[in-house]
């Protein structure tokens, strides 16, 4: 039996409810092969959205197959319109669920519990990145450090459970998910620990001592019978930027025309507040450096920066030459609301259609902060700063100068398409949420 469906367009397509049927059967296992289950890699990185979008293409293909061997007329030009649709229903289900697990994460559930393995510096760095970072979904419950660190371990308030010479037993004993090996072990202990947890149920994570640099960049592959980590180089020029530019424009004028009706009415609120001026300009350092003048909807007095000297010793932010006031007196009542949303940065849409920043990167630094710069900041200004980014969806101004700076520097080690897109959806979240707006 063939039913015709005519779409509103005029299109008509030939549908064999049986092959419809086991298109749709076929969806969700082309994305379990793809890996886009596998729990290791869901709600971490982006595989699992990387895998839907495949899923895409492999449907197709498979349709196309069907096509030329059954003669099944209809089914490509079906799934060609509905194999999109149901990637974009599977996007925005997962990029919830999402939202939903790292948010549990936070209050310390859904944590797969690993022992931290290696030399007390190792340790105490990995278990730090841990509790900063739960939504990597594992939590350090104990370490194992070298037999003379024991006692310094202790003392610096890591839950040592033991040394190096029974790993497995003490993992055992702990009753955790997983093992993570720091950096520095010789092949000898990786291996006979590797050994030693085959009859467990336990999990082997092993640092690789690269710090920032996202499995994207990262490939195992094999020389010589030796397996080496072949770590690419960061993409700042060519098709990617080409296609990243693409991408800002178009989603920058489709904001535009939606936000429009929202930008009037906070120019009028404004204005009528204290008869200053609607907007706020300031030079900020882009792209290799460059100046620019970056817009914003004005949110203080208009003296702001005659007072903000008076101020500097009030400052909230530990280190670097950021400077924060959770109760600034010199943010007006309208500004406070416009940035507790977040919508004193709308016209910045205006400099990402300029060329002057991006929709997603690093934060727009001013000219006095890049002055200070140690070497390694300066890699900041290796791609265009952003209307938001990690710094954005990982709590804005409740982030230490440290912690802003070590986001940015990941960002652009790490940039792709997928992560934009990702952090987009985030800041979604994080404005609503209001997370650090002040």
């Amino acid at each position: 039996m063939i039913l015709t469906v005519r779409s509103g367009f005029g299109l008509s397509i030939g549908l064999n409810p049986a092959w419809a049927g086991a298109a749709a059967l076929m969806w969700p296992v082309i994305i379990a092969v793809l890996g886009g289950y596998d729990r290791n890699e869901v709600g971490v990185g982006t595989k699992d959205i990387g895998a839907v979008l495949r899923a895409v293409v492999y449907l197709i293909a498979a349709a196309a197959l069907v096509r030329s061997v059954f003669n099944a007329d209809g089914i490509v030009t079906l799934l060609v319109v509905a194999a999109p649709v149901a990637a974009g229903v599977s996007l925005v289900a997962r990029l919830g669920a999402r939202r939903l697990v790292h948010r549990r994460q936070y209050s310390g559930a859904l944590l797969r519990d690993v022992v931290v393995v290696g030399s007390l510096e190792g340790v105490r760095h990995l278990v730090e990145v841990l509790e900063r970072e739960p939504y990597c979904g594992l939590r350090a419950v104990g370490v194992c450090v070298p037999r003379v660190d024991v006692p310094e371990g202790r003392r610096l308030g890591l839950n040592v459970l033991g040394d190096l010479e029974d790993v497995a037993g003490t993992a055992a004993l702990a009753e955790c998910d997983g093992i993570a090996v720091t950096a520095g072990h010789s092949p000898e202990f990786l291996r006979r620990l590797s050994w030693s947890l085959e009859e467990m149920d336990i999990d082997l994570y092993v640092h690789p001592g690269l710090v920032e640099v996202a499995g994207p960049r990262m490939h195992l592959r094999p020389y010589v019978g030796l397996p080496l980590l072949h770590v690419e180089q960061p993409h700042f020029t060519g098709w990617r930027r080409v296609v990243k530019r693409a991408t800002d424009v178009t989603l920058t004028a489709g904001a535009l025309v939606l936000a429009a009706p929202v930008m009037v009415v906070v120019a009028l609120l404004i204005k009528l507040g204290d008869r200053g001026p609607v907007f706020f300009t300031q030079t900020r350092v882009g792209l290799d450096g460059e100046t620019f003048k970056v817009y914003k909807f004005r949110t203080m007095v208009r003296n702001a920066e005659s007072l903000t000297a008076q101020l500097k010793s009030r400052n909230e932010v530990d280190g670097g030459v950021l400077f924060k006031l959770h109760d600034d007196p010199r943010v007006t009542r309208v500004g406070g609301w416009l940035r507790k949303y977040s919508l004193d940065e709308l016209p910045q849409l205006f400099n990402v259609l300029r060329g002057d920043m991006s929709l997603v990167g690093p934060r727009p630094p001013l000219p006095a902060e890049v002055d200070q710069y140690p070497a390694d900041v300066h890699r900041r200004l290796l791609v265009k700063p952003g209307l938001t980014g990690l710094w954005q969806v990982s709590g804005r101004s409740l982030l230490t100068w440290e912690e802003s700076v070590r986001l940015d520097l990941r960002y652009v080690e790490n940039w792709c398409l997928s992560m934009d897109l990702l952090l987009l959806w985030k800041t979604v979240g994080a404005v609503l949420a209001k997370r650090g707006a002040f």
